[in-house]
């Protein structure tokens, strides 16, 4: 668990590691594509469907969600740093067990859970703040996407739980989100005039491999993996390691200014999630919990 919250830390640096020779909506797009195809072929080799007709309304749903949260994750990428934008996008567990909490019947969260919740959004806002003194210029835009990205993977997540897709395979439910995401984050790339692939470097193309092979293919199952042999609440716990892990990968290997807000904001929000999952919430039970 600790290793697959390294995977996730490590995606957003691996993204604007590229950036400069495929554009970030574009990488969105292409990561969606790879995995989608490593997916189908997971499938047919298990004999597993990918789509059915009891969930395919729900899953386009889905998948709009999750395609608008790439758009705003990856575009937002080029406004900001990857350590501020993993800040930000791992507001989500904290959104969804609001979310949870407020639209899904059962789901209830206790006194030290919403202490968590409020220690997460004062670190977001923390880093908000910070944004406008980085050096060189700001990076509020992009900060900007990164909360929006967040809000809409907790959407998704919420979505999932409380729709048809509860009830669905992992396969199924990822191959909506990944359908959509394909066909969507192209348009969305030539529409914002990126100007998509300048070259196929070492880095591009080692950087479209891990988003779309190790990150989206070969973490998700490994974490499907892992739910069928562990408590999906004692998982979870471990997920406050992952924007700790992407503030240290961006500023070791992208030389991302580490600035003291921003420092203390990661931890909050590593708090915050830390102290939702104190008694597990089962949002992490649900496919897309990870980026």
């Amino acid at each position: 668990m600790v290793a697959l919250c390294a995977l996730w830390g490590f995606n957003q640096v691996a993204v604007k590691a590229a950036a400069a020779d495929v554009s970030t909506g574009l990488q969105g797009a292409l990561r969606s594509a790879i995995g989608l195809v490593c997916l189908m072929a997971w499938a047919i080799a298990r004999g597993t469907p990918c789509a059915s007709r009891d969930t395919l309304a729900s899953g386009l749903v889905t998948g709009a969600l999750f395609a608008a949260e790439f758009a705003f994750l990856y575009v937002g990428l080029s406004h900001t740093t990857a350590s501020r934008m993993v800040v930000f996008l791992y507001l989500a567990p904290v959104v969804t067990a609001l979310g949870l909490a407020l639209f899904v019947a059962g789901e209830r969260l206790a006194p030290v859970q919403w202490a968590g919740v409020a220690l997460a959004f004062a670190g977001v806002a923390f880093a908000f703040r910070g944004g406008w003194s980085v050096a060189v210029s700001s990076t509020w835009l992009g900060d900007l996407f990164g909360v929006i990205a967040a809000v809409l993977w907790g959407a998704t997540t919420v979505f999932i739980r409380a729709s048809a897709l509860s009830r669905a395979s992992a396969t199924k439910t990822l191959f909506y989100q990944l359908l959509v995401a394909t066909v969507t984050l192209p348009i969305v790339s030539f529409v914002i005039g990126e100007p998509g692939i300048v070259r196929w470097s070492p880095v591009a193309v080692a950087s479209l491999f891990y988003q779309g092979v190790i990150v989206t293919f070969a973490s998700y199952l490994t974490w499907f993996w892992l739910l069928t042999r562990y408590l999906a609440g004692r998982l979870a716990v471990f997920s406050f390691l992952t924007p700790l892990f992407g503030v240290a990968f961006g500023v070791l290997l992208l030389g991302d200014p580490l600035t003291p807000s921003l420092l203390l904001a990661a931890a909050m929000v590593a708090g915050g999630i830390l102290l939702v999952n104190v008694r597990g919430v089962a949002m992490f039970g649900t496919v897309g919990a990870r980026r």
